[in-house]
């Protein structure tokens, strides 16, 4: 019996960037279409297998510990992006600023979906959900850069809408324009 279901939610790809140096600068470059390994997108900064742990998971390894990386992509909604940057007193704001990996359209609710959901492009290829991204304050600069003023505003704006990180299940290609499909996990909700 399989594990996932299969919804009838689906959402389109509007956006794909590669952060390529994360110790030189957050922001991401856009493309049209990207590739999807085992180790993530080739080229960016945070992908690979493993990674040194940080401050998400440091309740449960040192700093610096190397662990698998379940964040090798950050997948923003398009919807949520825009309900950041009227908060933050724009009218749009570029996902390029905020070092998305992934702007999908379409996907009610997307920060909140389920650790485990699977999003699943036209040729199989398919990204695991992490657990949401929580905001930081590392996109003021970029933010601030472009618009002065609303990067100081980001951090309070995203709370609950910064989407999430996702690491790659099943090698493909993603394009913009392409149709995800969301499955998620066959289970009930956690009722300690």
């Amino acid at each position: 019996m399989p594990a996932l279901t299969p919804t009838e939610i689906t959402g389109t790809i509007v956006w794909i960037g590669l952060v390529a140096d994360r110790d030189a600068a957050l922001a991401s470059s856009g493309l049209d279409e990207a590739q999807l390994t085992f180790a993530g997108i080739p080229g960016e900064a945070h992908g690979g297998l493993t990674r040194p742990s940080c401050s998400r998971v440091v309740s449960q390894h040192p700093r610096g510990t190397e662990i698998r990386n379940v964040r090798q992509l950050s997948v923003v909604s398009a919807e949520e992006l825009a309900a950041i940057a009227a908060a933050c007193g724009l009218d749009a704001l570029n996902p390029a600023l905020i070092g998305a990996s992934l702007m999908i359209s379409g996907i009610p609710d997307f920060t909140h979906l389920p650790p485990s959901s699977r999003l699943q492009m036209p040729d199989g290829a398919t990204l695991v959900v992490d657990m949401e991204n929580r905001p930081c304050h590392l996109p003021a600069k970029p933010i601030n850069a472009a618009h002065p003023g609303a990067g100081d505003k980001f951090k309070a704006a995203a709370k609950g809408k910064r989407g999430v990180t996702a690491w790659v299940e099943r090698e493909g290609k993603m394009r913009i324009g392409d149709t995800v499909r969301l499955h998620v996990p066959d289970q009930r909700a956690w009722q300690p």
